[in-house]
């Protein structure tokens, strides 16, 4: 790889021949080669989103000469469609602020723009990255506003149509099982019976209530911090300048985005955030119990419970031939699992709000757009991949009925509470049914005995 060296206030610095970006990028992928993990795409293309809509106000307001914001226009734009996403190496594990991707997005901003302008890429003229891509903005109050644009983006656009989908998938296998008695279950015991399409009618009523959920959150992200700059006080910048891009991000994402009511709660506190990722644990908790059921529910298949069976996607051993395991609820349970571990760091991150601005910006962004991304893509796989071609062992359902000793509830009202306890001991010690125990006990005539336990239908 071809370098080139670059000069400023801080010294001498190598950066790719190629490369858009600039020495302070450059510092930061140098000191902080941690993980490897970089900065959520979704987060870089808001970030682009409002540096150009400050680019159009600036110009607007006589703040950045015309010749200037037409390229930086042009150049965010190309960032947005993920043009540049190869020239944007900062890590997470950086500066609390997000300041290294905010400088990291000004000097790939200000270098294409200059490249439109003059053909060269390298440079800070004629456009600058701090005195006019980054004109009448802090790292301390864009990065916030970016990470709350993302969010509702991936909120809007892929987690809420994920839970819509998977909610009706449910609904309509509620609809297709609604006449099929099973057996319910408390403690892991048999319990009363109900039906399959009531238990999935509960599943589809719990993703109903997670998106639901959202929308609390999704009105609080809707405030920016954008226009506060370095403290709140909106040091340099116009005075108009926030209200005006934030109404342009309103009208372009369709979403109503609105200038902070306090800008020093907004950057000093990041409880909305927090509460965005607290909602999402909720979902994937959820998430995790649904696709626990079906694995428990399809278990087998002939030494298991084996009421349901779920598509099979690939084989499940590598060394038991026949062998097929519920592969997308296990999937789905270790996102859950780690949903609740990005929130607990988010909580921990949300702590980080010391004095006026919040110094673990970057954690946050990428445990919540990961968190939604991954809920997304797990409840479309169970939709999809699982419960659509959810089918039923109508047989087995009705089977465990007949053998189930809490069939003797529905008893107590004619035979009492300690003589039907009495029932069900002597149906378990002799491995009999419920049913037969009470006609070879003449306790109840058959008829009765009919209309309380109704003989169930073997067909499939």
């Amino acid at each position: 790889m071809e370098f080139r060296q670059v000069h400023d206030s801080m010294g001498t610095v190598n950066i790719p021949a190629d490369a858009y970006y600039g020495p302070q990028t450059q510092r930061a992928v140098d000191n902080f080669q941690i993980s490897g993990i970089r900065m959520p795409r979704p987060f870089l293309h808001e970030l682009a989103r409002i540096k150009r809509w400050a680019a159009v106000v600036n110009g607007e307001l006589g703040l950045l000469p015309s010749e200037l914001a037409a390229p930086l226009v042009q150049a965010a734009r190309e960032i947005e469609a993920g043009r540049w996403d190869d020239h944007f190496p900062v890590e997470v594990y950086q500066t609390g602020s997000g300041t290294s991707s905010n400088m990291n997005m000004n000097e790939v901003l200000a270098a294409r723009a200059n490249e439109i302008l003059t053909g060269t890429r390298h440079g800070r003229q004629p456009v600058h990255p701090n005195d006019h891509v980054n004109q009448g903005q802090s790292s301390n109050d864009i990065i916030p506003s970016a990470l709350h644009l993302a969010a509702v983006a991936g909120i809007r656009q892929c987690l809420a149509p994920a839970l819509e989908g998977l909610a009706a998938t449910l609904q309509g296998k509620a609809r297709e099982f609604a006449d099929l008695p099973k057996i319910g279950r408390t403690h892991l015991m048999d319990a009363v019976p109900m039906t399959l399409g009531q238990e999935l009618g509960g599943f589809a009523r719990q993703m109903v209530l997670g998106k639901a959920r959202l929308d609390g959150p999704l009105q609080r992200l809707a405030e920016l911090p954008l226009g506060g700059t370095a403290v709140g006080t909106g040091l340099n910048a116009h005075p108009v300048f926030a209200s005006l891009v934030i109404a342009h991000l309103a009208r372009e994402t369709e979403f109503p985005f609105r200038e902070a009511e306090d800008h020093f709660e907004a950057q000093g506190a990041r409880d909305t955030v927090v509460e965005t990722s607290g909602v999402l644990k909720t979902v994937a908790v959820g998430l995790g119990k649904i696709a626990n059921d079906l694995r428990w529910l399809a278990s087998g298949p002939r030494c298991g419970l084996g009421e349901l069976k779920l598509p099979a996607l690939q084989p499940g051993s590598s060394i038991m031939p026949g062998k097929v395991n519920p592969v997308i609820p296990e999937a789905v349970i270790q996102v859950a699992a780690q949903v609740t571990g990005y929130d607990t760091a988010l909580t921990l991150a949300g702590q980080g709000g010391f004095f006026q601005l919040n110094t673990m910006m970057p954690l946050m962004a990428h445990n919540l757009l990961e968190s939604i991304s991954l809920l997304a893509a797990a409840a479309r796989a169970l939709d999809t991949r699982c419960v659509a071609g959810l089918k039923a062992d109508a047989r087995v359902c009705r089977g465990n009925i007949e053998k189930s000793l809490a069939l003797v509830t529905a008893l107590v009202p004619r035979l009492g509470y300690d003589r039907a306890a009495a029932v069900a001991k002597q149906a378990y010690d002799s491995g009999r049914t419920i049913r037969e125990v009470v006609l070879a006990e003449r306790l109840l005539m058959p008829a009765e005995l009919e209309r309380l336990l109704p003989p169930l239908d073997d067909a499939d």
